[in-house]
């Protein structure tokens, strides 16, 4: 376990998103959010080729791939391994984005944090990285937040 979910705080809320922990049951909603946004999603920073490892995603899948990763994540949100966020449109409930915070496995119990809008809500993605730099440092057990492919700086 990298922090106990009972520390983890709760969603974020704004006027302009709110953030819930990703689930199966945002399957339909969440497939068609990223697969809509693909080359949007890639030119985000944090997603480019080299900002998170190997890691290739986005890459195109099926919605029953789609629910076997959501079904991962939501075991790791409960086991307190790493934590994704589903970014919702507070007025329609349509998936808009994600966050994504997993532990640094260079730093624990420091945190690398990724986050992504669908292209259609490309303006909302400077607010959201700052509101979620800042509840993380207000809200979380954690000393310092990498952002990969923005400005790197402690979450503080």
């Amino acid at each position: 376990m990298w922090i106990a979910p009972d520390d983890v705080p709760a969603g974020l809320c704004t006027d302009e998103f709110v953030l819930a922990p990703l689930d199966p049951l945002h399957n339909e909603r969440d497939h068609r959010a990223w697969m809509s946004s693909i080359d949007h999603i890639r030119a985000t920073p944090g997603f480019a080729p080299g900002d998170w490892g190997d890691d290739s995603w986005p890459e195109p899948m099926s919605l029953a791939r789609n629910l076997a990763d959501l079904e991962m994540h939501r075991r790791e949100f409960d086991a307190g391994e790493a934590f994704a966020w589903t970014v919702l449109d507070p007025h329609t409930d349509d998936v808009i984005g994600c966050v994504y915070i997993d532990p640094d496995p260079a730093r624990a119990p420091d945190a690398i944090v990724r986050c992504w809008v669908t292209a259609d809500r490309a303006a909302l993605d400077p607010g959201l990285a700052t509101s979620v730099r800042r509840w993380i440092a207000t809200s979380w057990p954690i000393v310092t937040a990498r952002f990969p492919g923005r400005d790197e700086r402690p979450a503080a």
